[in-house]
């Protein structure tokens, strides 16, 4: 189950891998090195996909989008500058791709109520509660909600990992997952108009 979250349980041992990027792997990126572009896309495959999914809620996209954004890495590596935080530099370089294309297509993906279930493009998501619950992260949670609630459940990112990828505060990101962990359990369970 993808969203075990939402029960409120922890990851299982082994599903989140701590992202501990050596910055020096940009160097040798830049320097045409890759073995250590394998190393960083490995490592940061799927953040970045859940990352841009949040946003373009299309996996399609988000596909091609994951794909640009290593592309664009790898020939921007050379001009990387080491602060400690190169998730954020790579969520940059991803967000601004996503942005692109959402203005270059003018749209965005509003799910309506059982749609998920019915278009083939999740159609890799065979657990009908993870479905129902993908479905109301989008139709209910705000792009930042979505964002942390994802990385931490597709990718398994510790929160204090999220803040510093993000560049935004531990406690910014702590409150955004539990506001959106009270929000899908209260739709979840039918209290949705119930304060």
């Amino acid at each position: 189950m993808i969203f075990f979250m939402v029960t409120g349980d922890e990851p299982q041992s082994g599903f989140g891998v701590r992202l501990k990027i050596d910055e020096k792997l940009f160097e040798k990126i830049g320097n045409g090195d890759r073995k250590a572009f394998e190393e960083l896309y490995i490592l940061t495959e799927r953040a970045i996909y859940a990352y841009v999914f949040s946003i373009l809620k299309n996996p399609e996209d988000t596909q091609d989008i994951v794909q640009d954004t290593y592309l664009k890495i790898r020939a921007a590596a050379h001009l990387y500058r080491p602060q400690g935080k190169p998730l954020a530099w790579m969520f940059t370089i991803a967000r601004n791709l996503t942005h692109n294309l959402q203005k270059k297509n003018g749209r965005s993906v509003f799910l309506e109520d059982g749609e998920l279930e019915n278009r083939k493009d999740f159609s890799y998501i065979t657990d009908p509660t993870d479905k129902l619950i993908l479905e109301a992260a989008f139709k209910l949670l705000s792009e930042e909600e979505r964002q942390i609630l994802l990385l931490h459940a597709l990718s398994g990112m510790k929160h204090h990992e999220i803040a510093k990828g993000m560049g935004v505060p531990l406690s910014t990101v702590l409150s955004r997952y539990q506001r959106s962990l009270k929000k899908l359990r209260k739709y979840l369970s039918g209290q949705e108009g119930s304060k």
